[in-house]
């Protein structure tokens, strides 16, 4: 980047969702998309000024899915199938877009599978778009650009 040029960040609604892939449709929102360094206090004989923080392994969060209910029932399928054993296990992708509909940045998950599906909220006194939502359990996240 040069002196004096203009980066503007990326705006948070413009993405989309791959599993194994494959575009799954469009989300109204994605959250879980967290890593964590856990660490582990140490007190060295003799060191009574502080306690060393050692850093053990990383930790992440189960990235959760959500979109207006449509004829698709391909999220509901997945999670159904933990019925008949365990699910299957699928790569997904979170992808940025720019403004002019470029995939720019995403984060990848490994060896997802649902853990939790959620229906929407009913109600006859309000006009809102009916959501589901899909928790994924997986081991690891990755981040790339494109």
């Amino acid at each position: 980047m040069t002196t004096g040029e203009r980066t503007d960040p990326y705006l948070g609604f413009r993405f989309h969702v791959e599993l194994d892939g494959l575009i799954v449709g469009g989300f109204s929102e994605i959250g879980g998309l967290e890593v964590e360094l856990e660490t582990e206090p140490y007190e060295e004989g003799g060191v009574n000024g502080y306690t060393h923080v050692l850093p053990t392994r990383l930790s992440y969060s189960n990235v959760t899915l959500h979109r207006g209910i449509t004829a698709s029932t391909e999220l509901w399928d997945w999670m159904n199938e933990a019925r008949y054993g365990p699910p299957e296990r699928k790569t997904g992708q979170v992808i940025i877009l720019n403004s002019i509909g470029e995939a720019v940045r995403g984060w990848e998950f490994l060896e997802g599978y649902p853990v939790r599906w959620e229906g929407p909220e009913l109600s006859a006194e309000q006009g809102t778009v009916a959501i589901e939502a899909l928790e994924i359990a997986h081991h690891g996240l990755e981040q790339f650009t494109v």
